[in-house]
């Protein structure tokens, strides 16, 4: 098995102060890896560190086939199409439907070709239960319906990572366990996926690897 992610003595700053350091960390493709911390714990300067959002103050980081400290800028769109993106606040364009949603994502990253941005789009709404919700706005559906579309969004590429940073905190229980689960399957057909979240009962519900940030560093 590759490995997607491997972080060695890594020291990350956000407005010149130390987030997190000696952080060593390897990630396997395939792999479920719960991130755990209190809230300032340096969860989201990890997650932003993987996406190249935040850069390495030192150490050596390497993600899929980049060295993110010799990463050029015009590099970081290659890399963060390989990865995708999972927020808690959906972030879904409002004034489109949950479909134009997933087709300007695939159009944004240079697909063309209607049939194929068609067929992609209808396989991960698949993948996520939603086809026959597609034609819907934002607001026209719930909570947990959204976070699948999101799900769905950050499939389009076939990414070989997946981050997802707190996905279930504006879910009611039921929904959160349907959205982990599906997660949990996405890793099992090969996608490396990294959760960040505070829910003790759903890291007991769904059994995986499991890293802590506390004092500045990831246990």
């Amino acid at each position: 098995m590759g490995k997607v992610i491997e972080y060695k003595d890594v020291e990350l700053h956000r407005q010149d102060l130390i987030a997190l350091k000696h952080v060593n960390l390897s990630v396997d493709e395939g792999e479920f890896v719960y991130l755990m911390g209190k809230v300032g714990s340096g969860k989201s300067s990890l997650l932003k560190s993987i996406y190249a959002d935040i850069p390495i103050a030192s150490g050596e980081a390497r993600v899929l086939d980049y060295d993110l400290n010799k990463i050029r800028n015009k590099q970081i769109p290659y890399l963060r199409r390989e990865i995708g993106i999972v927020f808690q606040d959906f972030q879904l364009l409002t004034d489109r439907s949950a479909y134009a949603n997933l087709r300007f994502v695939l159009e944004a990253t240079g697909w063309h070709d209607k049939a194929e941005i068609e067929k992609r789009i209808e396989e991960v709404l698949k993948q996520v239960g939603m086809l026959n919700k597609s034609y819907k706005n934002p607001h026209e559906l719930s909570g947990g319906e959204q976070q699948r579309i999101v799900i769905a969004r950050a499939l389009l590429n076939s990414p070989r990572i997946i981050l997802a940073d707190e996905p279930t905190c504006n879910l009611d229980p039921i929904t959160g366990e349907a959205i982990v689960s599906r997660l949990h399957e996405i890793a099992g057909k090969g996608t490396a996926v990294i959760m960040a979240t505070h829910n003790l009962s759903l890291v007991e519900q769904f059994p995986a690897r499991i890293l802590t940030c506390e004092n500045r560093t990831i246990v």
